[in-house]
């Protein structure tokens, strides 16, 4: 790994290489958007979209950001050969413009420069222009978001790049105002400069792209060769975890849960850590305080309006530290990521708060992220019209409400003998104000004035008291409440909805199923969970080839679709999936999960597996236009996929006894170890697989018909608690391993459960107190079998 000196110089000289492209006015516009006080007019207005508006070749795309610009006066291109072409044989410079759907401010961008004539008509004479969805293609996001974070320190979308034909990129920023404004230049502005220097000193900005690549290329690189003897490389620390948990413990907001400044992001790989932590050292400080803090977090958000207590379901982040005011958009990695955060939860403290939210986040999906033949959608927008007639689009307008539309909606007594309408309980209880309920820093733009973000910080008890009623009375005035404004939030007009079904968001969805069902006993949410699998399986994968596909889609009539050239599966969806599918194992015990598991992982080691360095490359070297491949070594909203590899693999080489995926652990933990030892908290997942290795995990078989209660009564045993360094496993004639084949012979059909660790086993038990002294290490079986 790089050290970190070394790395800040790298980038410094690739700040100052992109400089000279651009010396009088920088090419990196910070996205400081509060700077621009214009943006007080910046929702998005339909009426001046005209229907008669040309098409241009995004028409043709099925990725809805995509379509959302098929009628911009804009040239685009979708990334692909043809625009490459075109700039090569043209020698013009390309304009990438990298968003997503369900993104405000791409929105904003689109609107302000995209829709005008103007600015298209300078960018369609001096550029080739691509406009990509990073949803589809998260390695040319990732690529190019890496230069623009290097070169500025700072990075978000919309991102805006600017490359020569041989796609090296020499400028960028995110979002870029229309106008100049306040000493920065707007978009037009650095459109005709980049256009001219191009035109008068290409080879210079060729020649600058190619160093700017160099060090790129230099700053991303591990140094860990094949044949480098193991005593040379720094090792990861069996200890690795205290400095992870240090380090997020100084970060952690003692009075509202979370991590770090405003905006806050729910960051569940790091919940899930203090999750470990907590039961790796439930007697310690570090293990209660580990506790405290991801419990903290977990309750704090369910209070706050990030949390949808109408229509359920989470926002992707809160503006405020307070988990006040979201920003409103939902995405699908999220809602399945907390489910899992809740069901854990849950599972320590038997709580219901924890489970209520479980239930909360998986209606939600189920009733406005599902298609009918099983796969999940990515996500809903955060801006939408405020009433049909509207033209402007507002963030936020389907979720806020005025305490007058309250007070109208529930106008009707508590009960015959109360002076205290409904309307006065629920306002008192989410806090809703006559002015609104959200401070003037957190809607800089003035598009929640005198809206109320909905709020529980009020407890039940307290309500119970004010209004003299008992608090079950409460819960029940509060859900005719809530089924009242969701009744009539349905009347408005909904935010767009993003339903391209991508792979490793519906992998990590069957994960949160898959465990709900096991931890609750839920069989809706256990079939729920197959069904996700088996349209995967369906319309996402190619048996014949062994190819995942990163995405598929729904046509106008609600049938899947795909593209004419379907993008390949990225290391996520291969991760994630068998992820999905090894908690799908694990919840049903229907070995071909787990061989559809080993078959995904062997092709993923196939597509990725760095053999001369070790760990997984994000892409595949199939595709000639992404020219430098990375090894992400950051949990960010989505884990890493060498993370989830990580394991992955420990679970599949004791489930499958495979030696290559064995052999890989070791060397997978070696390529980050310098990350791990700097910085483990980039890596919380990655930590927690780190752990596991280094603690051995415990594999616990069992044998029997599977439709025998007896078995079903040990399982529920297993499956109610929360044990990370648990596999489970169904010993059978058709086990992958050798050692579960022997043992299904050794019972014959009988039921019995095995605990193994450490290559033995103990003798079998049949009863669940048994099973729980063991998995407790209150009590120990012989050893029976050297597995």
């Amino acid at each position: 790994m790089l050290g970190l000196s070394k790395a800040k110089i790298r980038v410094n000289r690739l700040w100052s290489i992109s400089k000279t492209v651009f010396p009088e006015t920088p090419v990196i516009i910070y996205p400081n958007y509060n700077h621009y006080k214009h943006f007080q007019n910046s929702t998005i207005n339909l009426s001046s979209r005209s229907m008669e508006k040309i098409k241009n070749r995004l028409a043709q795309e099925r990725s809805p950001y995509l379509l959302q610009h098929a009628e911009n006066p804009v040239q685009w291109y979708p990334w692909g050969d043809e625009a490459f072409e075109k700039a090569r044989l043209e020698k013009k410079l390309i304009f990438l413009s990298v968003g997503y759907s369900t993104c405000h401010w791409c929105h904003v961008m689109e609107h302000e420069s995209f829709e005008n004539q103007d600015v298209a008509a300078v960018m369609n004479e001096h550029y080739i222009n691509i406009k990509v969805d990073r949803e589809e293609r998260p390695d040319v996001d990732q690529l190019y978001m890496t230069f623009v974070q290097a070169a500025c320190g700072q990075g978000g979308w919309p991102m805006s790049v600017f490359l020569t034909p041989d796609l090296k990129p020499i400028g960028g920023g995110t979002y870029y105002p229309p106008n100049d404004a306040y000493g920065r230049p707007g978009f037009k502005t650095i459109l005709l400069h980049m256009a001219n220097k191009w035109k008068n000193d290409s080879n210079s900005m060729l020649e600058n792209g190619t160093k700017l690549m160099k060090i790129l290329k230099q700053t991303t690189a591990f140094d860990i060769q094949l044949g480098t003897e193991l005593s040379n490389i720094m090792k990861p620390n069996p200890k690795t975890w205290i400095t992870c948990y240090s380090q997020i413990e100084r970060i952690y907001d003692d009075e509202w849960g979370g991590f770090g400044m405003p905006p806050k992001f729910p960051q569940p790989t790091i919940l899930d850590f203090l999750f470990h932590v907590s039961y790796k050292m439930s007697k310690s400080s570090e293990g209660k305080k580990s506790l405290e803090m991801a419990l903290t977090t977990l309750q704090k958000m369910t209070m706050g309006g990030i949390h949808d207590h109408i229509g359920q379901g989470f926002a992707r982040y809160s503006t405020d530290e307070k988990w006040h005011v979201p920003h409103f958009e939902k995405m699908l990695y999220d809602q399945a990521q907390l489910a899992v955060s809740y069901t854990t939860a849950f599972q320590i403290t038997k709580h219901e708060q924890y489970s209520d939210v479980v239930h909360d986040i998986l209606q939600y999906v189920s009733r406005d992220l599902s298609h009918e033949q099983g796969g999940f959608y990515s996500a809903e927008d955060a801006d939408s019209l405020p009433t049909a007639d509207s033209t402007k689009k507002r963030e936020g307008a389907f979720f806020t409400w005025t305490q007058e539309e309250i007070k109208t909606l529930l106008d009707k007594p508590l009960d015959s003998k109360s002076n205290f309408k409904l309307s006065d309980l629920f306002c008192w209880h989410f806090s809703v104000l006559p002015n609104g309920n959200v401070r003037p820093d957190s809607d800089p733009h003035g598009e929640l004035l005198d809206q109320n973000v909905l709020i529980e910080f009020r407890s039940k008890e307290s309500t119970a008291k004010k209004f003299e009623i008992t608090v079950e009375n409460v819960e029940k005035e509060l859900k005719i409440a809530k089924n009242i404004l969701y009744e009539a939030r349905k009347n408005r007009p909904r935010p767009h909805l993003d339903n391209k079904i991508i792979t490793s968001w519906n992998g990590l969805m069957i994960t949160a199923y898959a465990r709900a069902a096991s931890a609750f006993n839920v069989e809706e949410y256990k079939q729920r969970a197959i069904k996700a699998a088996e349209f995967l399986e369906m319309h996402a994968w190619d048996s014949n080839i062994n190819l995942l596909l990163r995405s598929c889609y729904v046509n106008d009539d609600g049938n899947i679709a795909n593209i004419e050239k379907p993008i390949p599966g990225f290391l996520n969806d291969y991760a994630f999936l068998i992820r999905g599918l090894l908690d799908l194992y694990e919840c049903t015990l229907q070995s071909k999960w787990l061989k559809w598991a080993d078959e995904l992982q062997a092709q993923q080691d196939e597509l990725f597996w760095d053999k001369e360095k070790f760990g997984y490359y994000s892409s595949s070297d199939k595709d000639p236009s992404i020219i430098l491949r990375f090894k992400s070594d950051h949990d960010g909203a989505e884990p890493a996929g060498n993370s989830i590899s990580a394991l992955n693999l420990l679970k599949l080489s004791m489930l499958t006894e495979k030696s290559e995926y064995r052999s890989k652990i070791d060397p997978l933990f070696l390529t980050f170890a310098g990350r791990l030892s700097n910085s483990p908290s980039a890596l919380p997942a990655l930590v927690s697989a780190l752990t596991l290795h280094f603690d051995s995990m415990t594999s616990v078989y069992v044998t029997g018909d599977l439709d025998n209660p007896d078995l079903e009564t040990l399982l529920s045993a297993i499956r109610q608690r929360y044990m990370p360094n648990l596999v489970l496993a169904h010993a059978d004639k058709n086990s992958l391993s050798e050692l579960a084949k022997g043992l299904a012979i050794a019972e014959n059909g009988k039921v019995a459960a095995y605990v193994c660790k450490n290559n033995t086993c103990n003798l079998p038990v049949h009863s669940t107190e048994e099973l729980i002294a063991l998995l407790d290490g209150t009590v120990e079986k012989p050893i029976s079998v050297v597995a």
